[in-house]
C-alpha cells in the first residue's frame, strides 16, 4: 500500500520512518535500502517499508512481512501488501508526517 506525499525541502522521510519506530535495513541479498518495524521480539511478523521519489512526491511503500520468504523453487512472498492492518499502520505514518509538518 502506498502513500504519496508532495516533496518539500523541510521533510525528511527518513527521519519520519525513524520517529515512528522503524529501523533502518539494507537485504542482505539484493542490498536494497527499506526500514522495518517488528510487530514481536522476533524477525517476524514486521511492517517492511520502501522509500522512493519521483519529480513531485515522496512514495512511502508498505507491506506486512509474515514470515521469511522462501525463494527455493518459487517466488511467493509472505507479505501482506494491503488490508486492514496495513492501511492501519500507513495511517500512523501519515500521522507521523503531518505531525513533522506542523513543526
Amino acid at each position: 500500500m502506498k502513500l504519496e506525499i508532495p516533496k518539500n525541502n523541510l521533510i525528511n522521510p527518513m527521519e519520519i520512518a525513524r520517529k515512528a519506530g522503524y529501523s533502518y535495513f539494507i537485504d542482505p541479498v539484493s542490498g536494497k535500502e527499506s526500514f522495518v518495524f517488528r510487530l514481536t521480539p522476533d524477525y517476524y511478523p514486521r511492517f517492511h517499508l520502501y522509500i522512493s521519489t519521483n519529480e513531485k512526491n515522496i512514495i512511502f511503500d508498505l507491506h506486512l512481512d509474515q514470515k521469511k520468504p522462501s525463494y527455493n523453487n518459487n517466488n511467493k512472498h509472505s507479505g501482506e501488501y494491503d488490508g486492514p492492518i496495513v492501511e492501519k499502520e500507513l495511517k500512523r505514518i501519515a500521522a507521523w508526517i503531518r505531525h513533522y509538518y506542523q513543526k
